[in-house]
């Protein structure tokens, strides 16, 4: 798979499955933009990598966008690639979810990829092509309890996904989502750990509550998700727009 050429611009691309985006796009050739909050996990995580650029950003926050979109096209030029990957994953029971909490995770998972997209897209479309792929989750697919902040969220960000793509259909430019099941990042290690401080349970048995629906019986690793990213990258998926790819053992079908 030859990226050589292209610009990718990977948010939350620090660390867990942004990092793992970020190795295999540069693998395949691209240069590469990580984007995230905190400038020394990116900076640590850009070392790594030949031709890569750390770039603070914070998807909240739409002034920090637009200077971060610049700063990373000032170097490596327009964006070819959008990887919108930063996100939050915060559960907390319907009832105790206050008007905050359920605009943050908009903010975060929704407004952020939407801001993102509306950075590089119109230097696609004059140039007629593009990639735009959204980290969602599987809870953009189905509900989960004690996560419905969350899963609005994601089932916002699959919307958009979709209407995006039919308006870009014929304009050299796809948009999808891939949307993993529970994954060994930082959010699934946060998981297991309020779990194991909330009902005592065994870090075994918290890790078992989290993969209960996973017919594999396991956690996604990163790596898989990075690998339909990256085929969604390719010249070979230029047919495929407006879908949303389950990494997730099964579960959702």
């Amino acid at each position: 798979m030859d990226l050589k050429g292209k610009h990718a611009v990977v948010t939350g691309g620090g660390r867990g499955i942004g990092a793992a985006i970020a190795d295999q796009l540069s693998a395949a050739g691209a240069t590469v933009t990580i984007m995230g909050r905190n400038m020394a996990v990116l900076e640590e995580k850009a070392k790594t990598l030949p031709n890569c650029q750390p770039v603070v950003c914070d998807v909240t926050d739409e002034a920090s966008i637009t200077a971060a979109f610049q700063a990373a096209t000032a170097k490596f030029g327009p964006v070819d690639i959008l990887v919108n990957n930063a996100g939050a994953a915060i559960s907390q029971p319907f009832r105790k979810t206050d008007r905050a909490h359920f605009q943050h995770m908009l903010d975060v998972n929704l407004v952020g990829p939407f801001l993102c997209i509306q950075a590089v897209l119109q230097e696609m479309i004059d140039k007629g092509a593009g990639r735009i792929i959204n980290v969602a989750s599987t809870a953009a697919l189905k509900g989960y309890g004690y996560v419905t902040a969350y899963s609005a969220a994601k089932h916002g960000v699959l919307g958009l996904t979709r209407s995006l793509a039919l308006e870009v259909a014929t304009k050299g430019v796809t948009v999808n989502a891939v949307c993993p099941g529970f994954t060994e990042t930082d959010i699934a290690r946060d998981a297991i750990r309020n779990i194991v401080e909330k009902t005592g349970r065994t870090k075994e048995e918290a890790i078992g509550e989290l993969t209960v629906h996973n017919p594999q019986k396991r956690l996604i690793q990163p790596e898989e998700v990075a690998a339909s990213v990256l085929w969604l990258c390719s010249e070979s998926s230029a047919s495929i727009t407006g879908q949303a790819i389950a990494v997730a053992g099964g579960e959702v079908m």
